[in-house]
């Protein structure tokens, strides 16, 4: 009796024990951060959910990371700055070994990030460079003025403008949306832009009837598509009276569907629409294309992107140097933060297939 006294006192004793492991393992199994080397948790912070691309950006950074072997704490700010900074102070507070970070607003992490620089945690901007502080080891993303030259030249392109059988008396009116202010790859998109735009501003080929020519007149403030829509509408309704719009400027295709309702609210139509362009090749704009209302998208395979910070982290996670393709461009006003470089692909209604070819989107989906 004494024997079966303990026998079952040991059981019961190793079933308390297993519960709790198990209850430990399911309340704080991503606080867990075992030695170098050997895997932990990755911090991943996006910047929100109501684009199609961060969702996108997210997924695939969380899965890649678990292929290789490490956990990931997977958070998006909502667009709020201070959802964002709480975010990352609990990713700190629980030992997260590496920060990815696409930031809301570039320039309002400079405090956290000396919290995550005392505590040893290396720190990846991603896509948005981080502004204002030197504790940003490296920085992934695409060539942003590369962006702005494919939108600005397929505008061109589109026109005709610079043909040899161009009248260049001839002028088409144009008008210039720009990013949220609060994200550093704005003035990329712009700068690239204006570099291929320019001239023909310049020679009056390409006019600007509402006179808003400066990057602080176009700015969208969280790259909103509702904030894209309303300006539209009032460009269209102070500037334009009888004449047309042949050609918007769109760095961002939720910007650009906002643009679009704009216009056909005005009258535009399929057939009679301007040159729209855009950027990430979201879903609803690529559908969008091929109806022949949005004019062209950038695509930007964010699953290369995901590939390249992961392969990063690990590296730095392993103390080897990550592989860069730029050190001199991306200054942060603190320093000069080493950057790969993905290249980004003009799209239009000529090539969508390549959507499909890459796996990006199947067939179907594009129906």
């Amino acid at each position: 009796m004494r024997l079966r006294t303990s026998l079952v006192t040991a059981s019961a004793a190793l079933l308390v024990l297993s519960l709790t492991a198990c209850g430990q393992e399911a309340r704080g199994g991503s606080r867990y951060r075992p030695e170098a080397g050997k895997g932990g948790t990755i911090g991943l912070a996006m910047p929100t959910k109501s684009s199609e691309r961060w969702i996108a950006d997210g997924r695939n950074m969380a899965e890649q990371f678990r292929r290789a072997g490490y956990r990931t704490d997977l958070q998006y700010g909502d667009d709020k700055v201070e959802n964002q900074v709480a975010q990352i102070e609990n990713m700190i507070a629980k030992g997260d070994r590496l920060l990815v970070i696409a930031a809301i607003n570039g320039s309002a992490l400079t405090e956290v990030l000396q919290r995550a620089h005392d505590a040893g945690i290396h720190v990846i901007s991603y896509d948005r460079l981080i502004l204002g502080t030197p504790y940003v080891d490296y920085y992934a993303s695409f060539d942003n003025e590369k962006v702005g030259r494919l939108q600005g030249q397929y505008i061109l392109d589109r026109l005709k403008l610079g043909k040899p059988d161009r009248d260049a008396d001839e002028h088409y009116n144009i008008e210039l949306f720009a990013g949220s202010p609060n994200d550093n790859n704005t003035k990329y998109f712009w700068s690239g832009a204006m570099k291929v735009l320019g001239p023909y501003f310049d020679s009056g080929q390409l006019v600007v009837r509402s006179k808003q020519t400066k990057m602080n007149q176009a700015t969208t403030q969280d790259w909103n598509g509702g904030i894209a829509q309303k300006r539209m509408d009032d460009l269209i309704s102070k500037s334009y009276g009888d004449q047309k719009v042949d050609a918007v400027l769109s760095p961002y295709d939720g910007m650009s569907i906002g643009i679009i309702s704009a216009l056909k609210s005005a009258g535009y139509h399929a057939g009679d629409l301007p040159v729209v362009t855009g950027q990430d090749a979201e879903l609803a704009s690529v559908k969008s294309i091929i109806r022949g209302e949005q004019t062209q998208t950038v695509f930007k395979d964010t699953r290369k992107l995901a590939a390249e910070a992961v392969s990063m982290g690990d590296a730095v996670l392993h103390g080897r140097k990550p592989k860069v393709n730029n050190t001199t461009d991306y200054a942060n006003g603190k320093k000069t933060v080493p950057s790969f470089l993905l290249k980004p692909v003009s799209v239009d209604r000529s090539n969508t297939r390549l959507l499909v070819d890459e796996g990006y989107f199947t067939a179907g989906q594009l129906k």
